[in-house]
């Protein structure tokens, strides 16, 4: 018996995807069903074209049949089958397809598409094959033929007996080797755990022989083995069944069966789209975040099936980063996959269906926000951080598409509110949209800092989470309104009242600012009068772009580098304290640097930054009270 050998270029392409091509062993098992799958779909579409043949579907199956004792692992399926010069056309040239020869040749239109179209899945049985054995009965042949090959070394082809039409394939599974175990590939339970991860939906039944342990009959104590044949397979994949003839209920379940989140999903988007390109969807909005969600070890991307068939399990690409919450699905017969069904081209396809899918999560959120308030909200506690890393990130890119989907505690309000709705109640008088930053709700409405802001009415949104303010920064404007803070140096307020007498005052006591801003120096930028102070003595403000509650996240990461805000120490001219300060400057400047350093400490309290010396701190407060 003659052995065959393969061409130069297919023996090396042969070793290099033994070798490297396919990053997990187990998709071998997907690879030859998918063909098998295929070769029922041809007999389909000759039927619609052959007047004497008949398809009825109930006939035609993919059977496992594993055997642990001959470690001998059998994929049978009743299609077309093959003939010797197929055989050798197909199996003798790594990379010609017969699938796509088949497509190119019947320009297939139907919906039935032909998975398999570039010929070197099937060579994926030698991952964990010594010998791979075909035998093939072709439709409409009376002579069945034998493929068998050990690899890169060539193959035979023989005439063999084989009663019905279609094709099976015996892998003679290796043995265990040092890391390698082959022996799952023999497991009915490991087996069927493959075959339900990437074949799931295979539009023919996948059938296997299942053990398992019953009651005897006719006794309450005793088992007995069993061996009844099951089909693995769903076969219907509920993305492509009408949206009208699911429930709520389906599709939590199919949130669940996916393995997507224990929890109860918000809001599922379920998406056929036929236009440029053709692809179905199911998208989800989970209601909790992922224990690991806010960590390097969680991976965002949705499943990506073609045809049916499971091509990746988490594809990165189908969804930005601020939308990385999104659990699901998505199914596509148009994506053009290169030598491996699991590395796909970066092609136009793929963008377009992600720029898509993008426009459709955010128009979802939106609709959930207008119409579902209190769901949004609980989506938003969950993952309103990821949205303003969002718009934080690639340098703002992206905060068109996510600054209508913001939302922060209302000080009016008295909950969350978006900036949509922020504007809108905005006085004319009022020129920016004032924010405050903080570590809790409450001890943001206690900052000295927001009195003059609250007395003129407006509006002040509070800043709880640490990348708030950075995300803000980036957006810089809503609507053409801009952000201010609180604690900025100038707050852009015009008094009313004449300030004359208030100027030639702070002009009188320019010497008792000049002398604390000595005591503090390297400390603040400045001390000065403060004009937003109305029943605290003091409070710090920033002058340039770091805030001081910027300064302290900053500060806060492994890596800081001592980022410092621009402090100004702001004095209450109406306060008591003034006055204590004015006498001490006059006749006791030791007590007027004790005050100074009191009322310094004292502002960085209410900021929630740390007291430098805290003895020294206690010490000074001993010497005020003696």
């Amino acid at each position: 018996m003659e052995k065959i050998q393969f061409q130069a270029e297919s023996k090396r392409l042969l070793e290099m995807m033994i070798n490297s091509i396919y990053s997990q062993k187990e998709v071998f098992l997907r690879e030859l069903i998918s063909n098998a799958s295929d070769a029922i779909d041809k007999i389909y579409y000759k039927a619609l074209t052959d007047e004497n043949l008949t398809f009825n579907k109930e006939d035609y199956y993919i059977k496992v049949v594993p055997n642990k004792e001959n470690r001998t692992l059998t994929i049978i399926d009743a299609g077309i089958g093959m003939t010797k010069e197929d055989l050798e056309t197909n199996l003798g040239i790594i990379a010609k397809s017969g699938s796509l020869a088949f497509k190119k040749e019947n320009e297939l239109k139907d919906g039935h598409d032909i998975i398999g179209q570039f010929g070197v899945g099937f060579y994926a049985a030698f991952m964990v094959a010594d010998v791979v054995t075909v035998i093939s009965k072709a439709l409409g042949s009376d002579q069945a033929y034998k493929w068998e090959s050990e690899g890169a070394d060539g193959y035979t082809i023989v005439p063999c007996e084989k009663e019905q039409v279609g094709t099976e394939i015996i892998l003679k599974i290796k043995e265990n080797h040092e890391e390698d175990t082959y022996d799952e590939y023999l497991d009915e339970y490991r087996l069927k755990a493959i075959i339900k991860k990437y074949s799931d939906f295979i539009r023919y039944p996948i059938k296997m022989d299942i053990s398992g342990k019953r009651a005897k009959e006719g006794s309450d104590n005793e088992l007995e083995d069993y061996t009844e044949e099951q089909i693995i397979n769903s076969m219907v994949p509920i993305w492509r069944k009408n949206k009208n003839e699911l429930t709520e209920e389906d599709y939590t379940s199919f949130y669940h069966e996916k393995h997507y989140g224990f929890d109860k999903p918000l809001k599922h988007i379920h998406i056929s789209a036929d236009g440029a390109i053709r692809y179905n969807a199911i998208l989800y909005i989970p209601e909790k975040t992922p224990f690991d969600y806010y960590s390097k070890e969680y991976e965002k991307g949705l499943e990506l099936y073609s045809n049916g068939v499971l091509i990746m399990n988490k594809c990165a690409d189908l969804l930005p980063d601020y939308f990385g919450f999104v659990k699901g699905m998505v199914d596509s017969e148009d994506l053009s996959l290169n030598i491996s069904r699991e590395i796909l081209q970066h092609d136009r396809q793929l963008k377009l269906i992600a720029k898509n899918i993008n426009k459709k999560i955010k128009s979802d959120l939106q609709s959930l926000l207008k119409n579902e308030r209190e769901k949004y909200e609980t989506f938003y506690q969950s993952f309103g951080k990821q949205l303003k890393f969002g718009v934080y990130s690639d340098f703002g890119t992206h905060k068109e598409v996510l600054q209508d989907l913001l939302m922060f505690y209302s000080s009016k309000e008295k909950k969350l509110v978006t900036l949509d709705e922020y504007v809108s109640r905005m006085p004319e008088d009022q020129k920016y949209i004032y924010y405050a930053s903080g570590e809790s709700n409450e001890r943001i409405a206690k900052l000295p800092q927001a009195e003059l802001v609250a007395e003129k009415g407006y509006e002040i949104l509070y800043f709880t989470d640490d990348i708030d303010e950075f995300a803000i920064k980036m957006l810089m404007t809503y609507k053409e309104k801009e952000f201010k803070s609180v604690s900025s140096a100038d707050l852009g307020i015009e008094e009313n009242e004449n300030n004359q007498d208030a100027d030639k005052e702070v002009n009188e006591n320019k010497d008792l600012f000049d002398f604390m801003k000595e005591i503090l120096a390297g400390k603040v930028k400045d001390v000065r009068v403060s004009k937003r102070l109305r029943t605290h003595p003091v409070c710090l403000s920033s002058d340039g772009e770091v805030t001081i509650e910027m300064e302290k996240i900053l500060n806060s990461m492994p890596d800081n580098q001592n980022v410092k805000a621009d402090k100004v120490l702001e004095i209450n001219m109406n306060h008591e304290v003034f006055q204590s300060l004015q006498s001490a400057f006059e006749s006791d400047k030791e007590k007027l640097t004790l005050y100074t350093n009191l009322l310094y400490n004292q502002a960085l309290l209410i900021e929630g930054l740390p007291i430098q010396d805290p003895v020294e701190f206690t010490n000074d407060i001993c010497k005020v009270m003696v």
